[in-house]
């Protein structure tokens, strides 16, 4: 009787330390027993990394900011300097240069046009995520901006997409369906526009963050109307603003009267003093560029004129961000919220370029354009909020978009989802590239590598980072991790916390500088001359990533956008 009871006891013992481990073993990743989860990624269109409330922004943003705190604020967040390399490493999970964006098809140097990684739309050479979500079983969706191909056969529908609502060209008037670059001084150009694989005309006006995100919805309800109501989707939600010209509702805009009139210095101290305070980064104070004018170096017109740029800017953050809302609001009512994963991001840093040296757009703006302070924000009116907005947009971070230093790279990343743990930051690096494995990790899909549909394919090169969104204890990613970029000839590496940078003059030093990020994250002093043994480490690793993806330098590109700006001359 008693070796009976002890035995009873044994196999008790046993079976409760089973399921103990058991659980904590499922406790690593997302139950497969349960319907796959709902994906939503949400990509805003030049976002700087301050600009959300929750990432130290003074701009109204309570959905995002509600999302940031009940889930996981990424602060270490990393795209391409620009829109069309980032969006096609955020679908691939591989570098740029071997996707087919090695530059931007705007801006393709002699010596780049006709080569490989450099076709200017996403090429064959890689698969996307929603192709294999598709593959998989989740109905895939998207509404908005594409810019990897602007044709049929080069867009979404024929890169996994099968409900689409899409501007195929990147982006067009808010208001309009107008183009925003002028080909010829007195022509406005239709903006060219598709749904389900037809082009379409418009009704006018609309607002374009109202307009996706409609479009999204009425996408989710037809596939919640289908037969199979346990068939995940994935929808992409592939917003144009803030991106100029900048446009909002008059309503966003009003709320923003005189929020601006003490300058960009006061309100990058303001946001530094709030990021410290969320604890998001411990620094003390932030340099501002001295290549453009400060606030008391501008007239008074000039000031009123620089308030109300970053009043219309703000009233379009708000903008989507209510849009955004009413989106999270349908899946909260139509009972999917619980049960979908949301991913928020920008796609490069804040926008301080010039549009004015695009095209035929220095005589083009003003000859069709209302852009007086009164008007500035509707849809007549054509304008951007500058080199220095961007740097305030960018707190406390050095530089904006199309450049390799942190401003231009680092993005606000929100990831929230019911299984996560919510009011939580990882401080780790991350790339966009990690978005794709993330995503395949999250429904249980594999990445074929190397073929797929009988062709040869570029492996992932990100890594997921689910395991660490699940985890409490949010386990480190390597810390020697290497990443490298290049875009308009700027190009830079990052290995662990170090970095060099290559940017030419006078917005960099025309040679490698190196950076100690852990001590250094502004980018303020160049060790090269004093660390000769790291510098040339590291531009080893540069020749590295040059040769492993194929990256065409061309020294004669005379680069327009980025290259020049003459904001404060207009």
């Amino acid at each position: 009787m008693i070796s009976i009871i002890y035995i009873l006891r044994y196999i008790l013992t046993i079976s409760i330390v089973f399921i103990f481990l058991f659980k904590n073993i499922c406790a690593t990743e997302i139950d497969r027993n349960q319907t796959k989860p709902n994906i939503l990624l949400i990509v805003a269109d030049d976002l700087g990394w301050s600009d959300l409330g929750s990432f130290g922004g003074e701009i109204t943003t309570p959905n995002l900011d509600t999302l940031a705190y009940s889930g996981i604020r990424l602060t270490n967040f990393h795209t391409a300097p620009t829109c069309s390399p980032t969006r096609s490493m955020l679908l691939t999970g591989t570098d740029s240069h071997l996707a087919g964006l090695g530059n931007m098809e705007e801006e393709l140097g002699p010596n780049q046009i006709g080569e490989k990684g450099y076709e200017g739309y996403l090429n064959n050479d890689v698969v996307t995520f929603a192709t294999l979500l598709k593959d998989s079983g989740y109905r895939t969706m998207m509404a908005g901006k594409w810019h990897l191909g602007a044709s049929l056969e080069k867009g979404p529908e024929s890169r996994g997409f099968q409900d689409v609502f899409v501007i195929a060209n990147g982006i067009s008037n808010h208001f309009k369906q107008e183009r925003i670059v002028g080909f010829e001084t007195n022509v406005i150009t239709k903006a060219p526009y598709r749904e389900h694989g037809k082009s379409i005309d418009l009704k006018e006006p609309f607002y374009s963050s109202e307009l996706y995100t409609d479009k999204l919805i009425s996408y989710i309800k037809n596939h919640q109307l289908r037969e199979d109501i346990n068939q995940p989707f994935f929808a992409y939600a592939a917003y144009s603003a803030p991106h100029w010209p900048l446009q909002a509702p008059d309503k966003f805009i009003e709320k923003y009267k005189g929020k601006y009139d003490s300058g960009y210095g006061e309100i990058r101290r303001l946001r530094l003093e709030k990021l410290n305070k969320l604890g998001l980064i411990n620094i003390p104070k932030a340099p501002i560029s001295e290549l453009w004018p400060q606030w008391n170096e501008l007239d008074l017109k000039t000031q009123n004129k620089e308030a109300k740029r970053m009043e219309v800017y703000a009233g379009m953050v708000e903008a989507l961000d209510y849009h955004i809302g009413r989106m999270i609001t349908y899946l909260k009512d139509a009972n999917l919220f619980d049960n979908t994963i949301i991913i928020f991001m920008s796609d490069n840093g804040a926008e301080g370029n010039d549009p004015s040296v695009i095209l035929e757009n220095a005589s083009w703006i003003p000859a069709n354009f209302d852009n007086s302070i009164k008007n500035m924000g509707r849809s007549n009116s054509h304008i951007s909020y500058g080199p220095k907005w961007a740097e305030v947009s960018s707190t406390p971070f050095k530089g904006f978009k199309g450049f390799p230093s942190e401003g231009g790279l680092l993005s606000p990343a929100i990831i929230s989802y019911k299984e996560f743990k919510g009011d939580s930051v990882i401080r780790q690096f991350a790339s966009v590239m990690d978005i794709a494995p993330t995503i395949l990790d999250i429904a249980n899909v594999e990445h074929p590598q190397n073929k797929y549909s009988g062709r040869n394919i570029h492996p992932i090169k990100g890594q997921s980072i689910l395991p660490m969104l699940i985890n409490d204890n949010k386990p480190e990613l390597s810390n020697n991790r290497i990443t490298g970029w290049e875009l308009f000839n700027r190009r830079a590496v990052r290995a662990g916390s170090w970095k060099i940078t290559w940017i030419e003059k006078p917005y960099g030093k025309g040679r490698w500088v190196l950076y100690d990020l852990e001590n250094d994250p502004l980018e303020e002093y160049d060790l090269a001359t004093t660390n000769p043994a790291k510098l040339k480490e590291m531009i080893a690793l540069w020749d590295e990533y040059e040769k492993e993806n194929g990256v065409i330098i061309d020294q004669d590109l005379n680069l327009g956008y980025s290259g020049k700006n003459f904001h404060f001359k207009h």
